[in-house]
């Protein structure tokens, strides 16, 4: 039977992601943009773009190339659009930070920005888009995993839609009363889709195969699994058509759908949630791996992140805490539960390119040959220690603080990024089991096509 295959440009995308968030990670620490400046403010949104965009939408665009052909047991059906996509993606990323940029008074010359990164990232998510999407409609019926990746997919379509309307009004291409509009009062709608629909909904939906299978735990879909889908395409629902209706016929700001699609996202995370508590206790693997320990991390950062959120809320102080919340959300549970697994799949992706076409035909490592955990680990627990710190340090206003944990997380990522490297070059593997041929080396940023059997 044939294997596994490996997608050649995941890793690119990786790299690509990673280095955006380094660079996010500089400008925190420089005092560039949340909290020094205010959360709408050019700077800012600099570091919103290059974070969610550069590094989180990369991040799981690489992640999605390789995986959904695992979820549905059809190869990508275009597999080298991937390429094609990246650059559009990173050139229309760095027209969007120039533009930007050129508002908080960078002289970049009177060009476009705005309007052509955000053509230029439209153009980059869209080539992706289809080719999952296509990928997954060929392979109907599909399974849960993969209904949560299409969730995830539908709502980055309506964030690629809403910034194409923001890029045109600001920079000054449309005064039509509707575009503008929703320019004014849609910008949190587009938040809660990228950050809520599309990167926490198709991160929830791949996890719930890598937790299953790199714990070996059951797979069955549980009814609590079906109501955090349905609950998680209501919320999406709501903001995408209510919060629209309720800004352009309504004539009111979306503070409802808002609400709305709170709630469901909380039954949708807490019947998630339910999940993976019980995907840990069903473990066949007893000895947990470094990932696994590091997702419930990220896990344990989301369950909070949600809890403050609703607490928030409630008491009348989310827009006072809006900025630290999102912080724990996007570097507490997507960045910090991104590295974790990310540490399992180079390994994994690498050990298939090496040793899969060999099995059977000479000794070969076992995929945790491939790493050293122990190196690695209190660095991963500086990064969650420092993200937790910083976001206690944004909502109560210390700066100083707070760009002294940025400090420490950039540090931690560094090191953590250099175990990847190493991870890649095979540096822990032991000289008897390295690979004869030369060809058989993996190469950093690409990922050599070769049959697998099984």
């Amino acid at each position: 039977m044939n294997g596994a295959s490996l997608s050649r440009w995941t890793l690119s995308y990786f790299a690509s992601g990673l280095a955006a968030l380094l660079v996010g990670e500089i400008l925190l620490v420089a005092g560039f943009g949340f909290p020094s400046h205010a959360l709408d403010s050019p700077q800012t949104l600099v570091l919103v773009h290059l974070v969610a965009v550069g590094w989180l939408s990369l991040l799981m665009c690489g992640a999605l190339i390789q995986f959904v052909p695992v979820l549905v047991a059809k190869p990508l059906a275009h597999p080298d659009l991937p390429a094609i996509a990246l650059p559009l993606t990173i050139a229309g990323l760095a027209s969007v930070i120039l533009g930007f940029l050129g508002m908080a008074g960078a002289g970049f010359g009177p060009s476009p920005w705005l309007q052509l990164g955000g053509i230029g990232l439209a153009c980059g998510f869209a080539l992706n888009i289809w080719n999952l999407g296509r990928t997954m409609w060929t392979a109907r019926p599909i399974g849960l995993a993969a209904r949560f990746v299409a969730l995830g997919l539908a709502s980055l379509a309506g964030v690629i839609a809403l910034g194409l309307v923001f890029s045109s009004t600001i920079g000054g291409w449309s005064a039509n009363d509707v575009v503008v509009r929703l320019t004014s009062q849609a910008i949190p709608i587009h938040a809660a889709l990228g950050l809520g629909g599309w990167l926490t909904v198709t991160a929830v939906g791949v996890s719930y195969r890598l937790l299953a299978m790199f714990m070996l735990a059951p797979e069955a879909e549980r009814r609590t699994s079906a109501v955090a889908l349905y609950a998680g395409g209501a919320a999406f629902l709501i903001l995408l058509v209510g919060g629209p209706v309720c800004i352009l016929v309504l004539n009111r700001d979306p503070t409802h759908p808002l609400a709305a699609a709170l709630v469901l996202a909380t039954l949708s995370l807490t019947c998630y949630g339910y999940d993976a508590v019980g995907l840990y206790r069903a473990r066949k693997r007893k000895k947990l791996e470094l990932n696994t320990r590091m997702a419930a991390w990220a896990l344990g950062c989301l369950g909070l992140g949600l809890l403050l959120t609703l607490l928030a809320t409630a008491s009348g102080e989310i827009n006072r805490s809006i900025g630290a919340l999102t912080f724990l959300f996007a570097f507490g549970w997507l960045t910090g539960l991104g590295l974790a697994k990310l540490y399992k799949i180079i390994a994994f992706v690498t050990w298939l390119e090496c040793y899969g076409p060999s099995l059977g035909r000479r000794p070969t490592p076992r995929v945790q040959d491939l790493v050293d955990e122990g190196r690695v680990l209190p660095w991963f627990l500086l990064y969650f220690l420092s993200v937790a710190v910083a976001s206690a340090a944004a909502f109560f206003g210390a700066p100083f603080v707070f760009r002294a944990a940025a400090a420490a997380m950039l540090a931690a990522t560094g090191r953590i990024c250099v175990e990847f490297v190493r991870i890649r070059t095979l540096r822990f593997v032991s000289k008897p089991l390295l690979p004869q041929d030369a060809g058989a080396w993996p190469r950093l940023l690409l990922t050599k096509l070769q049959p697998l059997k099984s």
